[in-house]
Order: structure tokens, then C-alpha cells, then sequence
């Protein structure tokens, strides 16, 4: 039975068809492992076993009856940032401390009309506020493979759900980097698509036209099928486009011969681990060597894109979150933390008059430039493919008082929410026992693209199967 926790998606799906498992006994295995391991990791703030253990039996019976979508019967995970009915949904906040909501989101019901059994609800940075899921009202989330170092964030608790094998997938929000870092950091594979991909509906809003709903998994196929799922247009978000959803699996294994890849010459920057570097070069190595065009390539306005974002996301932070007065639901702001307090003064500063058009005007202005170096970029190559992050995994405490150093960990990772492009993070190697990933980025909608070129290195390097140590 214990041996179910070391399946892929892709395994259990077959197994669960076969009968030779059933959802009830697969979703019992992560529950006990949730039993074992959230004490010292923190991932989860809510299980919801019960549900689970129903849920599972229902989608038993769907299989029984010939049913097959490639996520039924699959126990997953939520951050707490997605509306479910009549769970507790805290935004890790202690401001929704006692919030039940009233409805679920565009995803959850997705995945629920899929048969997949919702576990519980994993921690985060309070309202996605961080890099480092140190910015929990109901504490840190651990690294599985060393609790004394940060796992990333803001989407903390879901991907040490699934490194440490208590969910078999998990959801997340990716407003800056959000899923992409701490599934670096956490040796799993992590997607935020292209901006509208995903409905943002029943998600609590942290930057609206920077937040994209993605996911974790640990393998990019898997990730592949949890994408077929959650994507597409909804009439309840009108930033969803009509844009057909393709077959993600389709294409996955025809490898990258001929693919051109693009390294802008920026983010080579200061900061950057030349560990983290090598690493990085090593696996563009490998992909020359598979028949792949490595391509220098720039893009001028990078070195604006941390401060762009800054003043954007804090804008939209503060217009966001005015609405918890305490008058309709949560507490009132005096429980906002330092980190959202924050980005809410920082946000309102940048709005105000007189200063609009010099930070906030400026700053959009200066995001088409970016979009633009993309445009181009993308006219001569396939994909980019950067480091993740520019560091490793920082121990517990490194940074909480110097929040200009927690706010540069999203230096390779705030783009592709600023231009709307699609971005996946893949392991590439453990370096002093911490997990290290590469970033693939796309054109929009280029999400089975990706999952192609993340295919075909974990194919040949499976780093996913070397799980901590708990």
C-alpha cells in the first residue's frame, strides 16, 4: 500500500482503470502520509478527510462504470487561496481566520466534474505575499529535503505536498514567480501558464492582471494532464480567452531536435550562484547535444522588470485588498500583517496623486517595452530557458528582515507574469542536498511547447525521483 505514494499521475491513472487500485485505498495512503509528515512541514492548514474518503468512493464507482478522465480518482491539494464550499479559506491570512466559502471556484469545480478527491487546503504566504512561505499567519512551511531552508513561495505548502508525497498533485497561484521558485526549490515540476489560461475565478486576488492559477506535479507529464483539466475559456473570468485547448500529451516525447533555444544574456546577472550557473549551462549542454540550436539572445529592458513589477503588483495589492473591512467577512485590517501592510501603503503611495503618473503610468509603459523584447525574442527562437532562481533554497530567517533581498529572489521570474507568457520549472540537479530547476518560457498559449522541452530532459534525467529524506 505504501508504495501507492511513489506513483505519478500518469501510474495511478493506469492502475486506478486496471482495478488493480482504487481511489479509496490510493487517497487513504496520502491521508496517513499527511498524518506522518505536516507536523514537521506545515504544508496543509486544512484536511479535508472526510470529503476525500467520499469523494474517492464516488469516483470508484465512475470507474467501475467505464469512466476515464486522466484526473479521476487522483488525490490533490489546494492552496488556501481557492474558493472551496464550505471549507475554511484563509488566503493564510488571520484576517479569514474563520472565513467558510460560500462557493467554489472555476478550478475546484473543474477538477471535482473531473473525479479528482480533494485532500485539504496547503499554507502560503498570507494573500500570496512572498518567496519564501515565511509569510504565513499560521507559520512556515519547511523544505522536505532540509526544514532548516525556505521551500519558496508564495505557493508554499503545495509543492512540499508533493515532494514529500501527502498529495499526489497540488494547485497553485503564480503572481510573480510563485509556483515556478518553489517548485525549484522543492525538486517537483511546476507550470504557470499563459496569463487567462486558467479561470481566476474563486481565487483570492492578489494582483489581478499578474495572477495566473497553475500547478505542481512531479512529473512534466503529469503536469500535462492536470493542464487538460483546468484550462480553457469561462464565462465567469473575461480575461479567459476562446482559444481552443489542445492535446498536451499529444506531442510530449518527439524530443528537441532542431528546437531553438534562447539564453538572454541578462539574466546573467550579479547575485546569480555560479553553482546555480554551472548547472544551468550543463543542461543547455545536454540539449545542443540532443539536437537543439542554442541561441544567445537579448532583451534590452530586463534590468527594469523587478522595480516595474514592484510598482504594478503593490498597486493592484492595495486596490485588492481594500474590500476587507471586517464589515462582510474576515476580521478587519488591524490583523493584516507586516508584509501586507506593506504592500498596501507602497501600492497606495503609487497611485496617489501627483505620483501616478510618474511610478504607475511609467511602470505600464515601460511593461509594453518589456512585452515587446519578448515579441521579438521569440520571432528568432522557440523557447528561453534562464535559471529558476538565482540562488538556492536561503535557510529559515535569512531574509525576514530584509525584505529588498526577498523581493530580488523573483528577479528571473517576474516577466513572464508582466508580459503574459507561459513558464514552466523543471529540476535539473541537487546541489549540497537542495533541489535546483531551470525555467522554460514561451510564447503565449505555448504550453504543450514547453512541456515537450521539460519532457524531454526529465526523460533522460529523472532528478524527481530523488525524494527527500523524511
Amino acid at each position: 500500500m505504501s508504495s501507492m505514494v511513489n506513483l505519478t499521475i500518469k501510474d495511478a491513472r493506469e492502475k486506478l482503470d486496471r482495478k488493480e487500485i482504487s481511489s479509496v485505498e490510493l487517497t487513504k495512503v496520502f491521508l496517513e502520509n499527511i498524518k506522518k509528515h505536516n507536523e514537521s512541514l506545515n504544508a496543509f492548514l486544512a484536511v479535508t478527510e472526510d470529503e476525500a474518503l467520499r469523494n474517492a468512493a464516488s469516483a470508484d464507482e465512475r470507474i467501475a462504470n467505464g469512466e476515464s478522465t486522466p484526473m479521476l480518482g487522483i488525490p490533490v491539494a489546494l492552496k488556501d487561496l481557492f474558493q472551496t464550499k464550505g471549507i475554511r479559506t484563509t488566503a493564510g491570512s488571520k484576517v479569514l481566520e474563520n472565513y467558510i466559502a460560500q462557493y467554489d471556484g472555476t478550478v475546484v469545480k473543474k477538477l471535482k466534474a473531473a473525479g479528482a478527491v480533494l485532500l485539504g487546503k496547503t499554507n502560503l504566504d498570507a494573500w500570496a505575499h512572498g518567496s519564501s512561505g515565511e509569510n504565513s499567519d499560521f507559520g512556515p512551511t519547511k523544505n522536505p529535503y532540509n526544514t532548516d531552508f525556505v521551500p519558496g513561495g508564495s505557493s508554499s505548502g503545495s509543492p512540499v505536498a508533493v515532494a514529500s508525497e501527502m498529495a499526489l498533485a497540488a494547485s497553485g497561484t503564480d503572481t510573480g514567480g510563485s509556483i515556478r521558485l518553489p517548485a525549484s526549490f522543492c525538486n517537483v515540476v511546476g507550470l504557470k501558464p499563459t496569463y487567462g489560461r486558467v479561470s481566476r475565478y474563486g481565487v483570492i486576488a492578489m494582483a489581478s492582471s499578474l495572477d495566473s492559477i497553475g500547478h505542481f506535479t512531479k512529473t512534466v507529464e503529469d503536469n500535462a494532464m492536470y493542464l487538460q483539466i483546468t484550462a480553457g475559456h469561462d464565462k465567469m473570468d473575461a480575461t479567459t480567452p476562446h482559444v481552443e485547448v489542445p492535446n498536451y500529451t499529444k506531442n510530449i516525447n518527439t524530443g528537441v531536435k532542431g528546437l531553438r533555444i534562447g539564453v538572454p544574456k541578462e539574466y546573467v546577472i550579479e547575485g546569480l550562484d555560479p553553482k546555480v550557473k554551472d548547472m544551468i549551462e550543463e543542461t543547455l549542454k545536454w540539449y545542443e547535444d540532443e539536437g537543439a540550436e542554442i541561441i544567445n539572445i537579448s532583451l534590452p529592458h530586463t534590468s527594469y522588470a523587478i522595480e516595474v513589477y514592484y510598482i504594478i503588483q503593490t498597486a493592484e495589492v492595495s486596490s485588492n485588498l481594500a474590500r476587507y473591512t471586517g464589515i462582510r467577512y474576515g476580521k478587519d485590517r488591524s490583523y493584516f500583517s507586516d508584509e501586507a501592510k506593506r504592500r498596501i501603503m507602497l501600492g497606495t503611495y503609487v497611485l496617489s496623486a501627483g505620483y501616478y503618473d510618474a511610478f504607475y503610468k511609467k511602470a505600464m509603459q515601460v511593461r509594453t517595452l518589456l512585452k515587446n523584447d519578448f515579441e521579438e525574442a521569440f520571432k528568432k527562437i522557440d523557447v528561453m530557458i534562464t535559471p529558476a532562481s538565482p540562488t538556492l533554497p536561503w535557510k529559515l530567517g535569512a531574509k525576514t528582515d530584509d525584505p529588498l533581498a526577498m523581493y530580488l529572489s523573483d528577479i528571473f521570474t517576474v516577466h513572464a507574469n508582466l508580459v503574459g507568457v507561459p513558464g514552466l520549472s523543471v529540476p535539473v540537479g541537487i546541489i549540497d542536498g537542495l533541489p535546483v530547476g531551470m525555467q522554460i518560457l514561451g510564447p503565449h498559449f505555448s504550453e504543450a511547447k514547453l512541456f515537450q522541452v521539460g519532457y524531454a530532459y526529465e526523460k533522460a534525467h529523472p532528478i524527481w525521483k530523488e525524494r527527500p529524506a523524511l
